[in-house]
């Protein structure tokens, strides 16, 4: 399956090679088993989404490497490509970006078709073939839907599909401008996080070696981190009802 990862340092502007390039079980390395595509995207000092993705290895995209060390931005969504649905094309490869913010998945569901149904409107943002960007434009029609709030939007298009279409999982990182939300579902996926007082930037002992440390376990549902002065806040939050 694909593999993604979130990032967010509250305000402040960091690099993300460490996780993406260096660390022992980084992106890149795990691009060798999820080849068909990779992805980082993160915001300007604008608050503008920048993606830089291509429809290949990470291992073999110069362009990768590259923007992995160049890139600064207080939140990160990086993704690798095991393609299930829709072809190995650029508009397929995530993540994605829509009305101001970005997404990646990992994971499959079932009849896109009564998703698309479901987008009404919003079915004009999906650009490309995967069921993740059908997944994506029904999580921007429940934020607006949940008059901006993008943890009730996940929640609640999480719940729709979960309640009507057959699912492998709906693991997903979504980011906008000062905030980072992560879902995983079902229940037998593990959501790892890793949280640091502002200014602890350097990796720890444990994370270098790539064991799970004491900081990394797992979480269920829903978890949110909003930028404040200093660092990130977290929060969590169940699957909800759809709203049209």
């Amino acid at each position: 399956m694909c593999r993604l990862l979130g990032l967010t340092a509250g305000r402040e502007p960091i690099n993300a090679s460490f996780w993406l390039l260096d660390a022992p079980d980084s992106l890149e390395v795990q691009s060798r088993r999820n080849a068909d595509g990779s992805g980082i995207g993160f915001f300007d000092p604008a608050g503008t989404p920048v993606l830089d993705k291509q429809p290949e290895a990470a291992f073999q995209d110069e362009e990768f490497t590259r923007e992995a060390k160049q890139a600064r931005s207080p939140v990160f969504v990086a993704h690798v490509r095991w393609a299930t649905a829709g072809g190995r094309t650029l508009q397929n490869t995530h993540p994605f970006a829509m009305q101001g913010r970005i997404m990646a998945h990992n994971g499959g569901l079932g009849d896109v078709g009564r998703l698309a149904e479901q987008l009404g409107r919003y079915r004009q943002l999906v650009l490309g073939e995967t069921d993740s960007e059908h997944y994506f434009a029904l999580i921007i029609q429940q934020i607006d839907a949940h008059d901006g709030d993008v943890g009730a939007g996940i929640a609640a298009a999480a719940g729709w599909i979960a309640a009507r279409l057959p699912v492998s999982s709906l693991n997903t990182v979504v980011a906008a401008p000062g905030e980072l939300w992560a879902l995983r579902y079902p229940g037998q996926h593990a959501l790892h996080i890793i949280e640091r007082p502002a200014g602890a930037s350097m990796p720890a002992a444990g994370e270098r070696r790539g064991g799970p440390g004491r900081v990394a376990r797992p979480q269920r549902d829903i978890v949110g981190a909003r930028a404040r002065a200093a660092g990130a806040a977290l929060g969590r939050r169940g699957l909800g009802g759809a709203r049209r």
